[in-house]
């Protein structure tokens, strides 16, 4: 959830440097616009490399879950299969 305000944030920052673009496109931009469009370009790249981490770690994550899944699958199938040969046993 903190991800996706963090990207909405950015959006927000985003659009805030175009609206900003299309009112300094007639009258000039000061050293301050310009700093400050510097300082929200290096906070998108910051999330952006956030979110990629984020986007990885899900992978993995997933990824392990597949596994765990899986073992699980095997397992029953196991039990199964023990407890049919143990009521062959038994007759």
């Amino acid at each position: 959830m903190k991800e996706f305000k963090k990207l909405i944030s950015s959006s927000l920052a985003v659009l805030l440097f175009a609206g900003m673009l299309s009112f300094t496109a007639c009258s000039g931009v000061s050293e301050e616009q310009i700093a400050e469009l510097e300082a929200l370009r290096s906070e998108v790249k910051s999330l952006e490399k956030e979110v990629n981490a984020l986007k990885s770690e899900k992978t993995k994550l997933e990824r392990e879950i597949a596994e765990q899944n899986a073992k699980l699958e095997q397992c029953a199938k196991d039990k199964a299969e023990t407890e049919a040969n143990l009521k062959k046993i038994g007759n």
